[in-house]
């Protein structure tokens, strides 16, 4: 019977099981039997689905089920409307659902939901799945706001490669916030974003580079047959130094992984691509993965040893 109150994406409200007339305890009996599990006041989610969600779509069920609850009086923004969106959620706080009020009321955090006021524009807001969300740029630049400089820089880059925000939408909609928010802040982020990283480890290597003083890569760089077919896009190359650099994720692959293939076959065509790069250039590469950036004074100074080997001329 609690079937019939899970909707597409899982999740349940108590209100609509006591609105059709049962009591508390078709749920409790639901949830004794691990078919669902409450994940807000009010809300609940098929079991297995949160038991299989990682923690951006365990953010994005919660957010989803607090949007029902509330209605059409408020829109998912900042960091909930970025992961509806599709967007990384890298070095950001998921713990709280963001909702922007549509009535005025707002700037409070309740619960595990903040509320925020800020002046919403009609192009400032979309629909999707049947609800009211914040329109991409407006979502990215909210959440660049809140977070530290290196996820801001990676939420915008990742608006940008991805073709959700220009980067004149991003730019005319920092003037617009400056009505209610100190943007010098956001306007410094967005300076140091290129626009063309690919994943937060592209962007996290971009402002390594930067800030260990070392030469920038050409991000995204084109290689080609000798006939002019492309051969490979590499994540950044120093053509001058005779050098290519790519970062290396798990996600990375998930990204690039073809269907019906596995990730072991994903990787080994990964390798013959850098084999025909390498016959093609004659360049040596880098490979940088994740947890060599928590490291970034080591990481800077392999970089630039890389770089400047005698046989880099």
């Amino acid at each position: 019977m609690i079937e019939h109150f899970i909707d597409p994406r899982g999740t349940l409200l108590r209100r609509d099981v006591i609105a059709a007339g049962f009591d508390d305890s078709l749920i409790t009996r639901a949830g004794r039997d691990k078919l669902i599990l409450r994940i807000h006041h009010g809300g609940y989610c098929r079991f297995h689905v949160w038991e299989e969600a990682d923690r951006a779509e365990r953010h994005r069920l919660k957010s989803h089920v607090v949007q029902r609850l509330y209605g059409d009086d408020v829109a998912r923004s900042h960091i909930s409307a970025l992961l509806e969106l599709g967007g990384p959620d890298w070095g950001i706080d998921c713990s709280k659902v963001h909702l922007t009020n549509l009535n005025g009321i707002g700037e409070r955090t309740q619960s595990s939901i903040v509320h925020h006021r800020g002046l919403t524009l009609v192009d400032d807001l979309t629909r999707k799945d049947g609800s009211w969300i914040t329109a991409p740029a407006r979502t990215v630049l909210d959440t660049a706001a809140l977070a530290g400089r290196d996820p801001a820089v990676a939420v915008l880059d990742w608006a940008q490669s991805s073709g959700q925000a220009s980067r004149e939408q991003l730019e005319h909609g920092i003037e617009r916030m400056a009505r209610w928010h100190d943007v010098a802040g956001l306007r410094y982020k967005l300076r140091l974003s290129n626009g063309l990283a690919e994943s937060p480890l592209e962007t996290r290597g971009h402002l390594l580079c930067r800030d260990r003083g070392i030469p920038m890569f050409e991000p995204q760089y084109e290689v080609f047959h000798p006939n002019g077919r492309l051969a490979a896009r590499l994540d950044g190359a120093w053509p001058q130094f005779r050098r290519w650099i790519e970062f290396d994720g798990f996600t990375k692959y998930l990204k690039l992984r073809r269907p019906g293939e596995t990730i072991e076959q994903c990787i080994l065509r990964e390798k013959r691509r850098e084999e025909l790069v390498r016959r093609l250039t004659s360049w040596q590469p880098i490979r940088v993965i994740w947890s060599e950036m928590e490291r970034p004074v080591e990481t800077g100074d392999t970089i630039r040893d890389f770089l400047f080997r005698a046989d880099a001329a």
